[in-house]
């Protein structure tokens, strides 16, 4: 009985954790549609910078107030992280600037299938046929959803490439730091949050005036607009708080693959705040086989065999051998 109950305070959790997510996402990207395209701001790489200065901010409050323990985390380690992470956000800025949006979303999608690589070489994991086949059925229904004109060239098939291997790669990382150094998602973010702020606060301003030829600081600031941007900068505390939550908890692929429930709503609320263009048909179909693909995904994955590690050996701290074992034995039993 004690089993079952732990079991749904586990689902529970996780569905909650999952929503946290959706909503914060869903609700930044209408924020920041509404902040670019009816106020003109247009410097995402700054306000990046700005969203993990805010969640900078909250995590010294929590630390003060002691709801964050004191934790370690490599400076090599911050390093590659900060390195694929600034990679990542810069990639797609640039991506989306010199691609098509068609070939934009392609490469968003390609995210899976290169997450899914990465677990199976470096984690050793094995999907089962049924758990493959329902990514490929949410792939063809999100591509249904969004890809609409497909054109390339090769220096946007370059910066796609870099957008997508290192946002793949750093979410794999968020998942991999957690489980080695045993860190909760409030301590990752307190050991990278501060980092990347700094980072992108000072290359953000150049960055979007080469993809804009607009200065951040000869923004026409008002008192809607700050309002917007601050208001941008608080659901980011939770989009960025939530994303390593559920990164921690699953894995990257299942992050991607679910992930993909926010691009479906992200259509709709789309249809009910900005009109109805491009919303027909074969939007729909796309929808209704991108959340099929979804359920699937989540039944398949679930039971035994549609995703398992072969062999599982993850290098650990000596502390945490000497210390924790017991710990790592439970944590790689829920993984």
């Amino acid at each position: 009985m004690a089993t079952v109950s732990k079991a749904d305070k586990k689902a529970a959790v996780d569905a909650a954790a999952w929503m946290f997510n959706v909503v914060t996402s869903v609700g930044i990207i209408i924020v920041n549609k509404a902040l670019m395209a009816t106020y003109g701001y247009s410097f995402a790489t700054t306000l990046t910078g700005l969203h993990f200065a805010f969640t900078t901010v909250m995590t010294i409050v929590l630390r003060c107030l002691g709801y964050i323990q004191p934790s370690h985390l490599p400076f090599t380690e911050l390093l590659r992280f900060i390195l694929f992470a600034n990679f990542s956000i810069v990639g797609m800025n640039v991506s989306l600037m010199w691609n098509s949006v068609g070939f934009y979303q392609i490469a968003k999608l390609s995210m899976i299938p290169v997450s899914c690589l990465l677990e199976m070489v470096l984690d050793k994991i094995r999907y089962s046929r049924d758990t493959k086949l329902s990514i490929g059925l949410v792939l063809v229904g999100v591509g249904v959803c969004t890809v609409t004109d497909v054109s390339v060239n090769s220096k946007g098939f370059l910066a796609a490439f870099v957008a997508v291997w290192s946002t793949s790669l750093q979410q794999y990382y968020v998942h991999y730091l957690q489980r080695k150094y045993s860190l909760s998602s409030f301590n990752l973010l307190g050991h990278t949050a501060p980092a990347q702020a700094a980072t992108l606060l000072v290359v953000g301003p150049f960055l979007d005036y080469w993809l804009t030829e607009k200065r951040v600081d000869m923004y026409d600031y008002n008192l809607v607009s700050v309002l917007f941007i601050t208001l941008s900068c608080t659901i980011a505390i939770g989009t960025n708080l939530s994303q390593f939550i559920c990164i921690g908890r699953f894995t990257a692929v299942s992050f991607q693959v679910l992930g993909h429930m926010k691009t479906i709503l992200v259509l709709v609320m789309g249809f009910f705040f900005f009109g109805r263009e491009g919303l027909n048909l074969h939007v729909v179909i796309g929808m209704i086989i991108a959340v099929l693909g979804m359920i699937w995904y989540g039944n398949a994955s679930s039971k035994p065999g549609g995703k398992e590690r072969r062999s599982y050996s993850l290098p650990t701290t000596r502390q945490q051998k000497l210390g924790a074992a017991s710990d790592s034995d439970d944590n790689e039993d829920k993984a």
